[in-house]
Order: C-alpha cells, then structure tokens, then sequence
C-alpha cells in the first residue's frame, strides 16, 4: 500500500542550499510548517550523519504552527568537481490524540501512517565579484550615513581638539620653565648659607685642634715634672 501524503509543507521544498566559504560551519534553514488540525510527530534524517548537525532533528509541530529546524554542515575541504551525493529526508505522522510516549509512536507506527519529503543537498562558493561587490558596498553605505552637517561637526571637533593639545604642550613648557627658575633661586639663596655653614665648622674644627695641642702640652710638662720628681 502506498504511503500517505506529506501533510508538512517544506520550505525549500527539494534543496538545501549551503553557501561557502566551508572552513567553518555553514547553516541552512529548513522551515517545518503544519497546516492541519491535528499535532505532527516529525524525524529529520540524512545519508551523511557525520557531516550534519541538526537541531531540533526530531519532536512535534501544533497545529497551525511551523518550526525552524537548522541543518549545520560542518567544515571539510571543498572540492568544486565533486558533486554532493548528501540527501535529507522529512518523516511526519499524525499525532495520536492520546500520546504520552513519542518514540512509542514512532515504534508502533505502521508502514502506511509513514510520509517522507526528500530534499538533495547542493554546495555553493560565493563569486570573486560578489566579494568585491559585498566589500565596496560597505564603505559607501557607511559614508551616505553622515550628511555634510554632521561632517563638519566632526570636523570642528578634531580642530577643537587639535588647539586643546597645543594649549596644553605651552602649559607644560611654561611649567617647566617656571620650575627651573625656582630651582635656580633656590640654590643661590641656599649659597651663602652653605659658605658661612662652611665657615663656622672650619672654625669648630680649628677650635678643636687648638684645645687637643694645648692638653697634649699640659700633659708633657705634667709628665716631665712628674719624672724629675721621681729621680
């Protein structure tokens, strides 16, 4: 007996296009819609299972409602002359009013309950010129976002700013300047207080010495008497 029509309406229908570079992970989006008036157990499946990630690759569509499921290939290194032999397949049954158990469901479901929608899946890599089209694009748009009035605000600014540095190298050279000439007044004034500072140590010193020449003096004729005594 031949299977039942497919009940989900599949956005694409036939293909999933995946677009280049394939260096990192590329992401197609397959719309689930379902327009009856019951729930829809649904399955995403493919023949290459390790070069796909799918999510959600299973699970149940309200009535009226739709999903997006996205089907993510994972990097490898993309050959131009190879063509995809990848295929994806949609399997959908009506929900049991009653269902508690959805593997259950799946399990328990007879071959003509079953629908399936396949889709082949096709590698694309974006054109030189789409690149270069894509890359001129950018700067145009992101100059037509100012208009001549907020161009000569900007400009102003940087000139405002420009004159706001030039202040403030006078201010340090001034700065330096002034700093200099108080060291300056600083060391002169501290000159001759160094000199007589200088002065009066000397005469400390020369006191000094004076009083250690006399005692020495006053102990040699005290030790000359002393001898003659003892003699």
């Amino acid at each position: 007996m031949a299977r039942a029509e497919q009940v989900l309406v599949l956005e694409p229908q036939h293909e999933l296009k995946f677009r280049g570079p394939f260096t990192d992970v590329v992401t197609a989006t397959l719309k689930l819609t379902n327009p009856t008036d019951r729930n829809v157990c649904f399955k995403v499946k493919t023949t290459a299972p390790r070069r796909y990630c799918v999510r959600p690759n299973s699970g149940v569509i309200d009535a009226g409602s739709s999903i997006n499921v996205s089907v993510m290939l994972q990097p490898f290194d993309y050959d131009p002359n190879e063509k995809s032999k990848h295929k994806f397949m949609v399997q959908s049954l009506l929900a049991p009013f009653d269902m508690t158990d959805m593997e259950g469901v799946w399990k328990e479901a007879k071959p003509e309950e079953l629908m399936d929608s396949k889709l082949r899946c096709t590698f694309e890599m974006p054109l030189e010129n789409d690149k270069t089209t894509e890359h001129s694009v950018l700067p145009k748009s992101a100059s037509a976002s100012l208009d001549d009035g907020e161009v000569k605000k900007i400009m102003e600014e940087c000139k405002r700013l420009q004159m706001e540095v030039q202040r403030l190298r006078e201010e340090n050279i001034k700065i330096r300047e002034d700093d200099g000439l108080r060291k300056r007044k600083v060391t002169s004034a501290a000159a001759p207080h160094a000199a007589s500072s200088m002065t009066a140590s000397a005469m400390r010193d020369e006191g000094l010495s004076t009083r250690v020449l006399a005692l020495c003096v006053l102990f040699f004729v005290i030790g000359v008497i002393i001898g003659k005594l003892a003699l």
